[in-house]
């Protein structure tokens, strides 16, 4: 259902991705999909079988993807993780076969024992004979089409279902608020396993646009070149994408006439760094973003014609969604007050595969609690303060670590930033700081602290600055802020 949702739009000699400066067609893709669907075929797999899917962004990724949604559920997976990792994931969800480039499987061996693997050999050549045909198979929209880890590789990770209808909903949505045609070439810097990275595959596709995949964002320059060489109209981001390219790259410097869209998303951007974002290619339009993995990625977008008047906020419901702010008693709260975003449409999970006590505290009543803590304007545009399990709470007060991050953004040597609360046997909890330098400068803690002496509240100025080589990040290319505070905990006295 889903698979043909994607494939119906694109004519078959129109360009639907560029790999490694390769063109592939939409003739080409389900060429392929038809190859990749036939080997899983033959492998005699139960009806909705669940497959992984393991490799970096690439035309086989897309073809596997597609095929496996024909057969049964997708299960992306990140070419990020270890081998023990990965062989955990596969048990958790229960993995009938793998389709995986023979680069990855090289890297992992024996991550997926005796399960059956399909590589992207099996796309080697155009006379490549399918080995079986696929039978049709009935799919209800409400019938599982993938399934997404969204934390941690412990033996009880996190794992959203998502169903067809939920992923067609989304894809709709996006393509309505963005005004997308087949025109669109969207610069990919994100991971397809990612539901951010997913989104722009989805609805792009949809209308028969195309992809330019660049798997080299630590060189943010590249991104750059490849914008300009194949005439990018769109680009999409998570903060740390933005904050990279801002401070190490030409994109304020360098004109890109054919970019025209720029969406950022997976976090928070600093307001100063979204103004700086217009301001560096003033013929673009900047779509700040707001989504959750439980909400097949998008929920919420600011129209670029609003960043003047209502930057900070991240907009409304896309269409098709209902956003509330309520308070605990289940209310929606008053302009300015504070209270829990809450989430309702057809693209809401219905839930984690094989937890319902995640499952009943997340989805109430058909709606879904965000955890983000926000208040809400007089004309219903909702600000984010921060997620509920992120503040800081020092010396009395409750403090944002996101807005400590902000301020430290501003400086022009800081390429990333990340605030955490460490046990403090007075203040509770010690406001802590962790920065890395832009690539190839370098930093002084005492030289950010005094900075941020002059930009912050006092009670929010962090007692102790560590300045690491870099910042470590998700599989998704975000900040991980538990990875850092249990680094800043565990080796504080080694950190200079």
């Amino acid at each position: 259902m889903f698979c043909d949702f994607l494939l119906t739009a694109g004519d078959d000699d129109a360009v639907v991705v560029i790999d490694g400066g390769q063109e592939y067609t939409y003739g080409q893709l389900r060429r392929s999909v038809d190859r990749l669907a036939a080997e899983l075929g033959a492998l005699g797999l139960a009806p909705g079988a669940r497959i992984g899917l393991l490799g970096v962004n690439s035309f086989f990724w897309v073809a596997a993807y597609l095929a496996a949604f024909r057969v049964g559920v997708v299960v992306p997976l990140s070419d990020k993780l270890g081998a023990d990792e990965l062989a955990a994931q596969a048990d958790f969800v229960e993995l009938g076969a793998v389709l995986a480039d023979r680069r990855q499987l090289r890297r992992v061996a024996n991550a997926f024992g005796d399960r059956a693997v399909v590589t992207d050999a099996a796309l080697a050549g155009d006379d490549v004979v399918r080995v079986a045909d696929v039978p049709p198979r009935a799919v209800s929209p409400d019938d599982d089409a993938a399934l997404m880890f969204t934390s941690g590789t412990t033996s009880r990770p996190k794992v959203v279902r998502l169903t067809h209808r939920n992923l067609m909903a989304n894809a709709r949505s996006i393509i309505s608020y963005l005004e997308l045609d087949a025109t669109e070439r969207m610069l990919v810097i994100l991971p397809f396993h990612y539901v951010f990275g997913a989104s722009l595959l989805h609805s792009h596709l949809a209308v028969g646009a195309s992809l330019v995949l660049c798997n080299t964002f630590a060189f943010p320059e590249t991104a750059i070149e490849l914008i300009d060489r194949h005439s990018c109209t769109g680009l999409a981001g998570v903060p740390s994408s933005y904050q990279l390219l801002l401070k190490a790259s030409s994109y304020s410097s360098r004109r890109l006439p054919s970019l025209r869209k720029v969406q950022q998303a997976g976090g928070r951007l600093a307001p100063e760094l979204i103004q700086r974002l217009v301001e560096a290619q003033p013929d673009s339009r900047v779509f700040v973003m707001y989504g959750q993995t439980e909400a097949t990625s998008r929920l919420s977008y600011l129209p670029p014609e609003l960043l003047p008047t209502k930057l900070g906020s991240i907009g409304r419901g896309i269409p098709g969604v209902t956003l509330t702010v309520e308070g605990p008693d289940g209310h929606p709260v008053a302009p300015g007050e504070q209270g829990e975003i809450i989430a309702a449409g057809e693209n809401i999970s219905p839930g984690y595969l094989g937890d319902e006590a995640a499952t009943a505290e997340k989805f109430v009543g058909g709606r879904m609690r965000t955890g983000d803590l926000a208040t809400v304007d007089e004309e219903g545009f909702i600000h984010i303060v921060g997620r509920s399990g992120d503040f800081i709470k020092s010396w009395g007060y409750r403090i944002s670590p996101q807005q400590v991050d902000e301020a430290a953004l501003l400086h022009d040597k800081v390429a990333a930033a990340v605030t955490v609360g460490l046990p403090d046997p007075d203040a509770g909890e010690a406001v802590t700081l962790a920065v890395a330098p832009v690539p190839g400068g370098s930093l002084d803690g005492d030289e950010v602290l005094a900075f941020l002496r002059g930009h912050l509240p006092k009670h929010m100025v962090p007692s102790r600055v560590h300045v690491l080589d870099e910042i470590p990040l998700t599989a998704n290319g975000k900040i991980s802020r538990g990875h850092v505070r249990t680094l800043l905990a565990g080796e504080a006295s080694v950190i200079p």
